[in-house]
This record gives C-alpha cells, structure tokens and sequence, in this order.
C-alpha cells in the first residue's frame, strides 16, 4: 500500500464480500471476533480483485468520530 495521510489503518482478512446493484459490502475480520464492514463500489471491487482471504487494510479517515451510550 502506498503511505496515507490517515492515521487509522487497521489490517485484517476478509471473511465476507456481498454485492448488490452497484455497492459491495465487506467484511473484515481484526482480530478473533472483532469485524469491521466497508461500503464500496462493485467497480472497486473488481479493481482491486478483492476475494474472501484476502489480508487487507482498513483505512479510516474522518473528521469526525460519534460515541453513543
């Protein structure tokens, strides 16, 4: 992977891709139990030859992070 700016980059593997019409759902296991779930295009997935088992990462920018209780 080439260097981001982003500071939070989890890896992990990839236990689930579900596509729809135009949006894949991943799945992304971090560790035993703990997953983490990406909304990306069909396109990118494809791009990326993304396939369940796959080691990949995480990559998470925002500006904002929203805790509830």
């Amino acid at each position: 992977m080439k260097k981001l700016s982003a500071r939070n980059i989890l890896p992990g593997q990839i236990v689930a891709i579900t596509k729809g019409a135009t949006t894949a759902y991943i799945k992304i296991e971090l560790a035993a139990g703990l997953t983490v779930s990406s909304a990306i295009t069909n396109e990118a997935v494809d791009d990326l030859a993304l396939r369940v088992g796959d080691s990949v990462s995480a990559v998470i920018k925002a500006s904002d992070v929203m805790i509830g209780k």
